[in-house]
């Protein structure tokens, strides 16, 4: 997977793992037991997920193409989230990330 850094809108800096490959977006965090409130799951061109298999709640912003959050949605394990319109991106989170609909998500990096 390749690693971004991210900017949020007040400050806060994720790293993000961004599947390249379709084994690695079909893998996602599933299988995970905890999720830092620093990571992140960058999901490009993707307008819907699922959490079948994973044993945690994340918290889920919905951007489009410009990386402006939409809309933030908590989703439990075992959960389906559909497609929305206009929304090209998904950034997968801890739950209770501080990210509201309006923010724009900054590319700042690659490691």
């Amino acid at each position: 997977m390749r690693v971004v850094r991210l900017l949020g809108p007040r400050g806060h800096v994720f790293r993000a793992e961004s599947p390249q490959t379709r084994r690695e977006r079909m893998r996602g965090w599933r299988g995970r037991s905890e999720v830092s409130p620093d990571d992140a799951l960058l999901l490009d061109r993707a307008r819907s997920i699922h959490t079948f298999g994973m044993r945690l709640p994340i918290s889920v912003a919905l951007l489009d193409r410009e990386l402006v959050v939409r809309s933030v949605r908590d989703v439990r394990p075992g959960r389906l989230l559909l497609p929305r319109h206009r929304i090209r991106h998904v950034l997968e989170c801890a739950e209770g990330v501080d990210l509201r609909p309006g923010d724009r998500i900054l590319i700042v990096g690659t490691d």
